[in-house]
């Protein structure tokens, strides 16, 4: 029962991290990824499909996304949906290839990111603490119920904090290296 309580929030504070590190990874930082337009979504004949699900999506220089779409006529809702995005990138056509090219980020703009990215890694402690907190009243509910000793419920409960420590310090070393990347120059 204890087990089962510990697999199941830890599983659940796996996502937690998952979750940030793909917010994370669609987050600008001067540098080109196909990441970015992870979350771009075009209007394929009334679907809204992931851009790399209709271009082929590379990346040629540091600076520059080239995007080959499977279909010419795909050109025209790949360039609106990329400008509908809040990515601030201006879509470049040629009749058959579309180029993004990443500007670089201003220092102001630096610091905003590294301010979103220390929101978004909070909110993931946040979620952490959370499922700790769901945990340790599943154990309470059973030590209430005596299903299990109070030494099992303690240990059980220091099993949930030592794993709420590993992911809230894989959550800070996630938001340390997004942030270097956004500062490097």
């Amino acid at each position: 029962m204890l087990k089962e309580i510990y697999t199941t929030h830890e599983e659940k504070m796996k996502k937690a991290l998952e979750a940030l590190r793909k917010d994370l990874a669609s987050l600008r930082a001067g540098r080109a990824t196909p990441a970015l337009l992870d979350k771009v979504l075009v209007d394929y004949y009334g679907t809204p499909t992931p851009v790399n699900q209709v271009a082929n999506v590379s990346v040629p220089e540091p600076r520059l996304i080239t995007l080959q779409p499977w279909e010419k006529s795909m050109l025209g809702p790949i360039e609106k949906a990329i400008l509908k995005s809040d990515l601030g990138l201006t879509p470049n056509s040629d009749g058959s290839v579309i180029r993004l090219n990443i500007p670089q980020l201003t220092q102001q703009r630096r610091t905003e990111l590294v301010k979103m990215v220390h929101k978004k890694a909070e909110d993931a402690r946040v979620a952490v603490r959370n499922i700790r907190r769901d945990a340790n009243d599943g154990i309470k509910k059973i030590e209430k119920e005596k299903s299990a000793s109070e030494d099992e419920t303690k240990k059980a409960q220091e099993d949930m904090q030592k794993l709420t420590d590993k992911y809230i310090k894989e959550i800070d070393q996630v938001m340390g290296s997004k942030e270097k990347e956004i500062m490097e120059v």
